[in-house]
C-alpha cells in the first residue's frame, strides 16, 4: 500500500462527496440446508442494482486467516495500517462517550456477564441488560485501590468503560475475557515488567467487583478487554484533505472515527435516522462514514434469520441514501460475522465501489459468491480509501 505521506502528497480537496457505508459484520457462511449465506438469502434488490453499476470484490480486513477485531477492521477501512495503528478497545469506548481521558490513564472495555455457582461464564453479555441497569452498576464499581483511582461509565447495554488513573500504569496487560462461554474469567497478567502494577490493580478490582456483583444476576460478574492508552494518530484531514464526519448509533465507532479526525454528527437509533442526519449535514462535509451495527449483533447472537431481516430492512431504505447522489459510495464491512460461528471471522468481506468513473464489472448480485467474480478481486481493505479518493477525483497524478 502507499504510505500516508505519499497519499498526503497526492490528495487534493474537491467538492465531490464520498459515502462509506459499513454494514458491520456483513460477511457470512452458508446455511447447511440451503447452501446460501445470510446476504445470499436476503432479498436485496437495491444492493444488487447498485452492484451492477459498481466495481466489486472481496476485501481482506487485516490479512489472510486473521480474524479482525472492530478497531483494526475499521482502521484498515480508513486507510491506516491496522498493525501500525492498533487502537485499544478501552480508548475507543471512552472517546465514543466523551469520557474525560487524562494523560497516563489506562482504559479498558468492560462487559457485564453471567456466571454460575462455579464461576463458569454462561452468558458473556449478561442477557444484554438495559443501559439504565448498567449505569446503576457502574456507580457501585468506582473505588480506590492503593494509589489508583478506578472510574467507570456506562456505554450501552452490557458494555461499560473502566479507567485506571494514577502514577506508574502501563497498558501491556492481558484481558480477562476468554471470548467463550463455558470457561472462567481469566487472570490479568503483565506482558512487560513495567505493567506488573497495572495487572495487580486490575486483578484486585476484579476480585472486589465479583463480591459487589454477586447478587446482581444476570450481571453478576464482569469481563475486561482492550486495555489501552490514548494514541497519537495523523488525522484524515491531514492525510486526505477531507472534511470527514461519522454517523453511527453506537459509541465505540464514533470514538474510533473521532480519533482519526472525523466530526461526530449526533443521530437517532435507526438506519433511517442516520440517513436523515447525513441529509441534514450533507453540505457541511465531503466524506461520511455511516455505520450499521445490528448486522454484527445478529451474527454474534447466531441468529441467521435476524441477520437476513436486518439486511433486507437496510436494502429497503438504501434508496434514500442513494438519492443524495454522492459522487462515490462504498458498501463494505469491517469484518465478517457469520451466524454459524457466533462471532467475528477471518473471511473476506463483500465490497462494492460506485462512481461514474468506476469501470463496472459483471457482478449483478451483492453477495460473497457474486463479489468473488468482481473486478477488484480479493484485495486489502486498506486499498478502499485510495480507490474511493481516486473515484472522487481527489488524488493527483503520481510522478511526471
Amino acid at each position: 500500500m502507499f504510505s500516508q505521506d505519499q497519499i498526503k502528497a497526492l490528495a487534493q480537496p474537491t467538492p465531490s462527496k464520498i459515502i462509506l457505508l459499513v454494514l458491520d459484520g456483513l460477511g457470512g457462511l452458508p446455511r447447511m440446508e440451503t447452501g446460501k449465506t445470510e446476504l445470499e438469502t436476503a432479498q436485496t434488490p437495491n444492493l444488487n442494482n447498485l452492484a451492477a453499476k459498481s466495481i466489486c470484490g472481496l476485501s481482506q480486513p487485516v490479512g489472510p486467516g486473521i480474524t479482525a477485531g472492530s478497531a483494526p477492521g475499521h482502521t484498515a477501512l480508513f486507510g491506516y495500517d491496522p498493525f501500525a495503528v492498533n487502537i485499544g478497545r478501552g480508548v475507543l469506548e471512552a472517546v465514543g462517550i466523551d469520557f474525560p481521558i487524562e494523560q497516563g490513564d489506562v482504559l479498558a472495555r468492560g462487559n457485564y456477564c453471567t456466571v454460575d455457582g462455579n464461576g463458569i461464564i454462561t452468558d458473556r453479555r449478561a442477557g444484554r441488560i438495559a443501559t439504565e441497569l448498567n449505569a446503576g452498576l457502574c456507580k457501585l464499581l468506582e473505588m480506590k485501590i492503593d494509589d489508583i483511582q478506578v472510574l467507570t461509565a456506562p456505554v450501552k447495554d452490557y458494555r461499560f468503560v473502566i479507567c485506571f488513573r494514577g502514577a506508574g500504569l502501563r497498558d501491556a496487560v492481558s484481558e480477562t475475557d476468554p471470548q467463550h462461554e463455558g470457561m472462567k474469567p481469566l487472570q490479568v497478567t503483565a506482558t512487560t515488567a513495567g505493567a506488573i502494577k497495572t495487572a495487580n490493580i486490575a486483578n484486585q478490582f476484579v476480585e472486589r467487583a465479583m463480591k459487589i456483583l454477586a447478587d446482581k444476576h444476570p450481571a453478576n460478574m464482569l469481563l475486561l478487554r482492550g486495555f489501552s492508552r490514548e494514541p497519537e494518530i495523523l488525522s484524515m484531514q491531514a492525510i486526505y484533505k477531507l472534511k470527514p464526519a461519522v454517523v453511527a448509533t453506537y459509541p465505540m465507532y464514533r470514538g474510533l472515527a473521532r480519533l482519526v479526525g472525523m466530526a461526530n454528527l449526533p443521530t437517532g437509533a435507526t438506519f433511517a435516522d442516520e440517513i436523515k442526519t447525513v441529509k441534514e449535514h450533507y453540505n457541511d462535509h465531503d466524506f461520511f462514514f455511516v455505520h450499521i451495527k445490528p448486522t454484527d449483533a445478529a451474527g454474534e447472537d447466531g441468529d441467521f434469520d435476524r441477520k437476513v431481516k436486518i439486511l433486507e430492512d437496510v436494502d429497503k431504505i438504501l434508496p434514500d441514501l442513494l438519492n443524495l447522489n454522492p459522487d462515490v459510495i462504498v458498501v463494505t464491512a469491517d469484518h465478517s460475522t457469520p451466524a454459524m460461528l457466533k462471532g467475528h471471522s477471518w473471511h473476506t468481506v463483500p465490497t462494492m465501489i460506485y462512481s461514474k468513473y468506476c469501470r463496472p464489472d459483471k457482478v449483478v448480485e451483492f453477495s460473497e459468491s457474486g463479489c468473488l467474480g468482481g473486478g477488484l478481486g480479493i484485495f486489502p481493505a486498506t486499498d478502499i480509501m485510495p480507490l474511493a479518493m481516486a473515484n472522487a477525483l481527489k488524488l493527483n497524478k503520481f510522478g511526471a
